[in-house]
């Protein structure tokens, strides 16, 4: 049996042709019926048949004429093309640059994996972690984009990263913004082998009677030493920058290669070419040139092979030599650094620096080069010492130069290994630090409603009720917890701070009683401070914080006793150069060290003291956040803490805090709310904004408690509408991360119809955070959890404070 398929589905085209044929259909039976009916109406009206014929007649000519008029000039679809940021994202995905783009409002709608992966996840910009100078320096980046359509940055920083940024305006309306991160972490090999040409070395060359000149891919000089400048063009301060280096020599019938300068009876050469990156075809090469006696061999001063390792071992690059059988014959410093040999040793052939598995291929390639024609290769090893990453060794023959036969090369790549294992850790950190971040951030919701409904409660019960005591308990412990979240929030560097300006010995005088207490008897307390100390911005309370734990940490490092020191000094920007760190830029700091005579760290678990979770206390003796949270207040406070420790010795952790100056303080952005202790009771209308069903039910009671009236919204698309449709809104209270429509989007379309709206943010995150990614003038802030009080406390300050100005 034959089964009926359905009519195949027309195409929108095809469907849109169709409907207007059968519209254009429908009007013309329309227009006639009404011709007809006009027409009667007349002659009914005036017996005239000759005027209603003609009545009709008009009607159907100007339809005739409306529909021509129709046909030539159709109506334009209007389509509508929409993105796919998908396919945008996957496109993206392919090379080293990380992009981001943002909409007009700056809200992401699109992120490469590379740039969620330098900044934590999918990060709109500027809010990427950087440090203040470097954030408002990005966000003027993004409006000078969105007036010029294009801005560079260079010299951006986050944690041991730099890199350079480029922001465009692009789309099809223009309406939205590309940011692209480019690394500027890389070592110029180039650059600084142009500086070691012209600088002093390139002198010692010259005196070692060798000439050295860089040319680039296109076969122009770049640099020359000035031996060879003195040479090329007869003056030692000529310029042959530019020249095309082969312009400068000539080759006879005999293959003799000499400077043209010198003509026929000039001084034959010879020429040993070291390409700067062997695996980049755009890189310069360093050529070096000898003169040679009548049989091709190399003169000088000392020898030929002597000169080539004096050049060899001054140069920048992991170069040796060897002999024809593949034995070593010199190796220069950055060659042993390189494979992880210690200075000036020497072992017998290349072969014994690689693994096994690649013996035997070295071992061919070295004999293949020393017998057959000068010429370069690459052979990707992998090191006996580094058998993780495979690297590159450029192997070249050589001819002339006594016994030597092979020059090796090899890139220092330790220092960049170095730099890669820092940032990977310094990512890992950041993303452990965004998860805690925004797991505090769900907790404060939960422990808002949940202190919000004790103080509820309690103002139903009086002391000596058999429920009392049970809702203390329960609101003591969810101050406990609160404070756990505090500590997830320090660590991660969103918690709300309070910096004031003050000096390291004052806030270390404070709490010397209670360390004395915190000690006991076998640990003596040792307090020094330094002149001269500058003074810091930072919160009092956190840092008296970061010196107890640091405190009880070596107390517990300390069993059997032993002298705790705490120490305060200035160093200034003379001391940081000296100290050579890649991680504590050139400034003045007053630092505090904290050491004990402890059991020490092992320097295996060193790098992870700082991590979460991680203790090397027994079980149930260390939560793994105290070390943690000192990381995170001293880096949200701008500053810079280092451990150092020797098994037996103890450990000593040191903390640089920047000197503030005056001049540089910021005015900050938000109204702090201050607590007072006077009546909270008002009058007045609020809306009420936030997504969690518990925090926004325990708010609105609160408020209606206290007087107001309270009108509540569940985003901020609600909360838009409900103000479009009322007149009488007096404070809007709103969560600052919410989905879809966030807290400060709300304020700015709130804003534009009532620009003197007063506004108070509450939310999990912290305040300082909140400063950078919102410009918004007459806003005050409450952090969460907050209690019941303390919420129509903030609720009447900001009420206050906006009817004194409105006076």
């Amino acid at each position: 049996m034959a089964s009926s398929s359905p009519p195949a589905e027309r195409p929108p085209v095809q469907q849109t042709a169709l409907l207007s044929r059968v519209s254009d259909r429908t009007l013309l039976i329309a227009v006639l019926f009404a011709a007809v009916g006009s027409a009667s109406l007349v002659f009914w009206g005036s017996g005239d048949g000759l005027m209603a014929s003609g009545f009709a007649a008009t009607t159907l000519v100007l339809a005739a004429l409306l529909q021509v008029f129709r046909t030539i000039y159709p109506p334009v679809a209007n389509t509508q093309v929409d993105f796919d940021w998908a396919l945008v994202r996957e496109a993206a995905d392919n090379g080293d640059v990380a992009v981001a783009v943002t909409d007009r409002v700056g809200r992401l709608v699109c992120a490469n994996a590379l740039h969620e992966s330098w900044f934590s996840g999918p990060t709109a910009p500027p809010a990427l972690g950087l440090s203040d100078e470097d954030t408002a320096a990005l966000t003027q980046a993004g409006r000078v984009a969105w007036r010029d359509g294009r801005c560079m940055l260079r010299g951006l920083r986050r944690d041991l990263m730099t890199f350079d940024a480029e922001v465009l305006r692009g789309g099809r309306s223009e309406d939205h913004l590309i940011w692209r991160f480019n690394a500027a972490n890389a070592i110029d090999l180039a650059a600084e082998a142009k500086r070691l040409i012209e600088g002093p070395a390139g002198i010692r060359i010259g005196e070692a009677g060798m000439m050295a000149v860089l040319i680039g891919p296109e076969g122009r000089v770049r640099s020359a030493s000035r031996s060879f400048m003195l040479r090329a063009s007869g003056k030692p301060d000529g310029s042959v920058e530019g020249r095309d280096f082969v312009t400068l020599l000539e080759t006879d019938s005999n293959g003799a290669i000499r400077f043209v300068k010198d003509g026929p009876a000039g001084t034959p050469l010879r020429l040993l070419q070291i390409p700067i990156e062997a695996d980049n075809p755009d890189s310069p090469t360093l050529i070096i040139l000898l003169d040679e006696d009548g049989e091709g061999h190399a003169v000088g001063q000392g020898g030929g092979i002597a000169h080539i390792q004096s050049l060899l071992g001054i140069l920048p690059l992991g170069l040796a030599l060897a002999d024809r059988d593949g034995r070593f014959l010199f190796l220069n410093d950055a060659f042993c650094r390189a494979v992880g040999l210690p200075p000036n040793s020497k072992p017998i052939y290349p072969g014994d620096l690689v693994v096994r598995e690649d013996k035997a291929a070295v071992a061919d390639s070295v004999r293949r080069f020393a017998s057959g024609q000068a010429m370069t290769g690459d052979i990707a090893v992998r090191l006996r010492d580094q058998p993780e990453e495979p690297v590159a060794l450029t192997i070249a023959g050589a001819r002339g130069l006594g016994d030597a036969a092979v020059l090796l090369s090899i890139k220092d790549n330790s220092e960049e290994s170095k730099l890669k294992k820092q940032v990977a850790q310094a990512t890992k950190m950041q993303a452990v630090g965004q998860l805690a971040g925004g797991v505090a951030h769900d907790f404060n919701n939960i422990l808002t409603g949940i202190l919000g409904h004790c103080d509820l409660m309690l103002m139903r019960h009086t002391p000596g009720d058999s429920d009392y005591d049970d809702i203390q308990q329960i609101r003591s412990n969810a101050n406990r917890a609160a404070g756990l979240t505090r500590q997830l929030l320090a660590f991660s560097r969103q918690q709300t701070l309070r910096p004031q300006i003050l000096q390291l010995p004052d806030i270390v005088s404070e709490i010397s009683n209670l360390l004395k207490r915190l000690l006991g008897e076998t640990v003596t307390l040792n307090v020094k401070h330094g002149r001269n100390l500058g003074a810091v911005r930072a919160d009092p309370g956190q840092l008296e914080q970061v010196i107890v734990n640091l405190a009880v940490n070596a107390r517990d490092a300390m069993p059997r006793g032993g002298t705790l020191t705490i120490q305060t000094y200035a160093v200034s920007t003379a001391d940081v150069r000296k100290l050579g760190s890649d991680i504590l830029p050139i400034a003045d700091y007053t630092a505090l060290s904290v050491s004990d005579t402890g059991t020490g760290i092992a320097p295996e678990l060193l790098p992870k003291v700082f991590e979460p979770f991680f203790t090397t206390k027994e079980v149930g003796k260390g939560t793994g956040l105290g070390l943690s949270t000192v990381y995170g207040i001293v880096k949200q406070s701008g500053g810079f803490i280092f451990a150092d420790s020797k098994p037996g010795e103890g450990t000593s952790f040191v903390i640089y805090l920047p000197v503030h100056r005056v001049e540089s303080q910021p005015t900050p952005a938000l109204v702090k709310v201050k607590e007072k202790p006077s009546e909270t009771w008002g009058t007045g209308t609020i809306l009420l904004v936030e997504d969690e069903d518990m925090v926004r039910a325990v708010a609105e009671r609160a408020l209606s408690r206290n007087g107001y009236t309270v009108v509540t919204a569940a985003n901020g698309e609600e909360a838009l509408e409900i103000m479009n449709a009322r007149d009488d809104i007096d404070l809007l209270v709103s969560d600052v991360v919410m989905p879809v429509m966030d807290g400060p989007t709300l304020v700015r379309h709130a804003r534009e119809s009532r620009p003197k709206l007063p506004i108070l943010f509450m939310s999990g995150y912290a305040e300082e955070q909140l400063r950078k990614t919102i410009d918004l003038d007459n806003i005050a802030f409450l952090p969460k959890p907050f209690s019941v009080h303390q919420l129509a406390e903030a609720v009447r300050d900001v009420m206050m404070a906006n009817a004194s100005r409105a006076g």
